[in-house]
């Protein structure tokens, strides 16, 4: 499985494979945006603004690619624009197909997404995510730390409302 950092042309070059992974993803009944069932349109149409985000700079995007050559799973840093914010960032959308799972892509995904964002100069990291969730496990085990919890917060794919946790984590740049 390979790692690879997409620009805008190749976010929206494969905004259907990407597609396949998000509706996967809604499928499996994570808490990532969506209402189920989704639709593969709009799948597509959503990857194809993060392509636009993605190539004015304001979002990075990785995606791990198997042999085969399918998108496997995906992770994105949402960078503020404000001269208030610019030491920080937002992971967005860390994302592995049910096929995929089990392996450390999640892991291997986040830490990408970490070391980048160390490297360009960030310090400080968010995230929110489902309660309860696989991914809480994960985050916590990598070293993020619980800032709070918010009661139905956001509807599961089923409609359902669910709380989110929002958590941090303090990065240290490559240099210091």
């Amino acid at each position: 499985m390979r790692v690879e950092r997409w620009d805008g042309a190749q976010v929206r070059d494969r905004a259907g494979d990407l597609a396949v992974l998000l509706r996967d993803t809604v499928d499996s009944g994570a808490s990532v945006g969506f209402l189920a069932p989704l639709g593969h349109a709009e799948a597509v149409a959503w990857w194809r603004k993060r392509a636009d985000a993605a190539a004015a700079g304001d979002l990075l995007v990785w995606a791990a690619v198997d042999p085969a050559g399918r998108v496997a799973g995906t992770v994105g840093l949402a960078l503020p624009g404000s001269p208030n914010s610019r030491h920080r960032a937002e992971l967005v959308k860390l994302m592995v197909h049910r096929s995929a799972r089990g392996q450390g892509l999640g892991r291997l995904l986040l830490a990408t997404a970490e070391r980048a964002a160390a490297a360009a100069g960030r310090t400080l990291l968010h995230l929110d995510t489902e309660t309860g969730s696989r991914a809480e496990l994960l985050y916590r085990s990598a070293g993020w730390t619980v800032a709070g919890t918010i009661p139905d917060y956001a509807a599961g794919p089923a409609g359902e409302l669910r709380p989110t946790t929002l958590y941090y984590k303090r990065l240290v740049a490559p240099d210091g």
